[in-house]
């Protein structure tokens, strides 16, 4: 297995201010009421544990689709991939407020097509969250010529969807290109040839876990 390729900090850059704050709360309530500090300090913690962002080692097979983030798998079947206009294999992956938010692309590939809308916020988990709520996808396009859709999709508490590349970047796998606030999904849209290897129910890492596989071309 390769090593990541890219530098990050162990706490993602986007959590940098909301974790200040918080310490800064702490420290604050600490000098003035002592004990009865404590909720602000679990709240710091909590702020630390959701900007986590660890390494993560890339599996080196190149047909391998890998997790974009970590979570639970809600889908695994045959959908349409409505920026493409293409049957798919459509995979996603819901995020509690425990996983680790910052997204990685699932394959290497260019940026063909970025297409953010604007939505609704209900529950990620449920199945109308990839039509409904505020989601922003990337079509990439695979070195052997087919496409995946990978979108982000904002839950009922994620406010806020961060994408950091844009049309014609090159993305390699494992490369971390975007982060969603507070509990949320990422769904894929695969070619329909591609062969699942996770299911309904299991709890997945990004970049780590292998969620499907592309045959040759």
């Amino acid at each position: 297995m390769a090593a990541p390729t890219w530098p990050h900090p162990l706490i993602a850059r986007e959590g940098w201010p909301w974790l200040a704050g918080a310490i800064a709360l702490a420290l604050l309530a600490t000098w003035g009421a002592g004990a009865w500090s404590l909720p602000l300090w679990i709240l710091a913690v909590f702020v630390l544990q959701f900007f986590r962002d660890p390494p993560r080692v890339v599996p080196p097979d190149p047909r391998a689709v890998l997790s974009p983030a970590d979570g639970r798998i809600v889908v695994v079947g045959r959908a349409r991939d409505p920026w493409t206009d293409r049957d798919a294999l459509k995979i996603s992956v819901f995020m509690n407020v425990f996983n680790v938010h910052s997204n990685r692309a699932p394959v290497d590939g260019t940026v063909r097509h970025v297409d953010y809308k604007r939505g609704a916020f209900v529950n990620a988990a449920l199945d109308k969250a990839s039509t409904e709520n505020e989601r922003n996808a990337l079509v990439i396009t695979l070195p052997d010529g087919r496409e995946l859709t990978c979108v982000q999709v904002a839950g009922l508490v994620a406010r806020r969807i961060l994408c950091y590349v844009g049309v014609g970047d090159r993305l390699a796998r494992g490369q971390r290109y975007g982060f969603i606030r507070f509990g949320s999904r990422v769904d894929l849209y695969l070619p329909p040839e591609a062969t699942p290897l996770a299911q309904v129910g299991d709890k997945v890492a990004a970049t780590s876990t292998v969620l499907a596989t592309l045959p040759p071309r």
